[in-house]
């Protein structure tokens, strides 16, 4: 239960950084609205965040995890900690000039990045102070990653998944406390993101340190693991950039629709990011070292087993996310967002939007598990190669159903494409026995379709008794949490009953979680 514990960790740390996100984005609208000011600041979070999503967490996380677990394995906490220590002087060493070198430079970045702010002195101008402002976000937060991959490597999950917490809590306050001692609630925002920097980077540095981990500041030294690391870095790089024209293909695509296009893939997309982030970020969080050093070890069994109860859990969560997200997007997207500025028209087709996403989830929750099984193994070309495709898969799909369907075709083409992503990554694993299906998983799979399904059909039943019904704000609140108690009711007493999970099972978790509460309490 091990692999449970840790996964569980991370998604209850990634679900309440993503509650407060909303909260945060609630009061940015609020607060900072629409205009020149608020298109600066989100020029100025995207940039630093688009660095450090491509190398940071991205690529440098997934190579440098299984070569620390690895050395951790084979040749002692003290080598390993003399590799970290070097990733981590090599890390500045690039870096730090990197950053200042990009500061000074900012002017033209901008005007590289955003070309339509040049012509608007006002959102130029601000833009370029505030990514100056921001950018150092990147090299705080990239010494964060290195640091939370050693604690993960450790099995300690818990500071690395709550640093999230301090980013949404810094900027709230920014907002909250700040914006009136600031020129803007822009400013306010931008110097947030500089002390969610600082604050998550200090966060992770006390906990290496009463971790006893010896992380020491050294001059850098190109030794064959660092070597090493940037070779494994190179196809992470590659794959989280065209991650990233994907995203923005989508904009493109969503900016020659209807007015609101864009809009509606955003607020589908959160609702989407909530299981995609809690269950997808914990699996790949917890299992990558789990993995690695399994692999190192040679133990072949607990390599399957782990690969297997990974993909059992994160199946046991998402399909009964990705059903609900289905059968009842509006009721979702009506409560949530549907007051002010956004009419019952802009929940219909946000709804559309978000049932199209909701038809991928349960592969990119897959997706999650299988590419850790390649980065794991040191490959981290196979799952680029197959990323590139599926990119190229996904927009044209795109271009053809918006034609049909209009912003809905970019989700359900999204939906569609991570189901090809799965059977390509599955197919590459196929003539490695270390990640075969075992007779348990395909077992419990069906018992976890049947009552993820039935599930859906209750909350269908349900949902259209009382969706003709007219309530206020606070009924439809009510509702809302009905037919979420109603879903979880359902399917936890399906999952009982077909012993999907076993009552036992349970109890062996619960008393885990309890033994552990009690050793971090004392």
């Amino acid at each position: 239960m091990k692999l449970f514990k840790a996964m569980a960790t991370v998604a209850g740390l990634t679900g309440a950084s993503r509650i407060l996100g909303f909260v945060r984005d609630i009061l940015t609208a609020a607060i900072l609205g629409a205009g020149p000011i608020a298109d600066a600041f989100f020029v100025a979070l995207k940039i630093p965040n688009l660095f450090r999503r491509v190398t940071a967490e991205g690529a440098f996380s997934v190579a440098f995890v299984p070569l620390y677990s690895e050395s951790l394995t084979k040749e002692g906490e003290e080598q390993a900690s003399i590799f970290a220590s070097n990733a981590f002087a090599v890390m500045l060493t690039f870096l730090v000039p990197f950053t200042i070198l990009a500061m000074v430079a900012m002017p033209y970045i901008i005007y590289a990045i955003a070309p339509g702010f040049h012509d608007e002195p006002l959102r130029f101008n601000t833009a370029v102070e505030l990514t100056r402002i921001t950018f150092p976000y990147l090299l705080m937060m990239s010494l964060t990653a290195l640091m939370g991959g050693v604690l993960n490597a450790h099995d300690k999950f818990s500071p690395f998944a709550s640093a999230p917490i301090f980013f949404n809590l810094c900027l709230i306050v920014g907002l909250l406390v700040f914006t009136e001692f600031t020129e803007t609630a822009g400013h306010a925002m931008a110097w947030g993101v500089f002390a969610a920097g600082v604050t998550q980077f200090l966060w992770l540095l006390y906990f290496v340190k009463k971790e006893g981990i010896k992380l020491r500041l050294k001059k850098p030294e190109f030794t064959g693991n660092i070597k090493k690391l940037f070779k494994l870095m190179g196809p992470g790089v590659v794959g989280a950039g065209v991650m990233h024209i994907n995203l923005f293909v989508d904009l493109i695509l969503a900016s020659t629709l209807a007015s609101g296009s864009i809009s509606y893939l955003y607020y589908a997309d959160r609702l989407n990011q909530l299981p995609l982030g809690m269950v997808g970020i914990a699996v790949g969080t917890a299992l990558l070292p789990m993995l690695s050093k399994s692999i190192a070890s040679g133990d072949t069994k607990e390599t399957q087993n782990l690969f297997n109860r990974s993909l059992e859990i994160c199946l046991l969560l998402a399909l009964p996310a990705a059903i609900a997200l289905f059968v009842i997007p509006e009721t979702l997207m009506s409560v949530l967002f549907e007051r002010g500025a956004f009419t019952a028209t802009d929940t219909s087709v946000a709804a559309k939007v978000l049932m199209g996403y909701a038809v991928g989830l349960p592969a990119y929750i897959a997706v999650k598990v299988f590419s850790t099984a390649y980065w794991s193994s040191q490959d981290t070309m196979s799952p680029v190669k197959i990323s590139v495709f599926v990119t190229a898969v996904n927009i044209a799909l795109s271009i053809v159903l918006i034609q049909f369907v209009g912003v809905a075709g970019i989700a359900i083409a999204t939906g569609i494409v991570g189901w090809v992503q799965l059977a390509l990554l599955y197919r590459g694993l196929r003539q490695q026995k270390n990640f075969d299906f075992d007779a348990r998983f395909k077992r419990v799979i069906f018992k976890i379709v049947f009552s993820a399904m039935l599930m859906g059909f209750v909350l269908l039943v349900a949902d259209k008794y009382v969706g003709g019904q007219q309530f206020g704000e606070f009924h439809k609140v009510l509702t809302l949490v009905g037919l979420v108690a109603l879903g979880l009711i359902v399917y936890g007493l399906s999952i009982i009953t077909t012993k999907a999970i076993t009552v036992a099972e349970l109890k062996k978790i619960m008393s885990s979680r309890a033994k552990r509460s009690e050793v971090e309490g004392s």
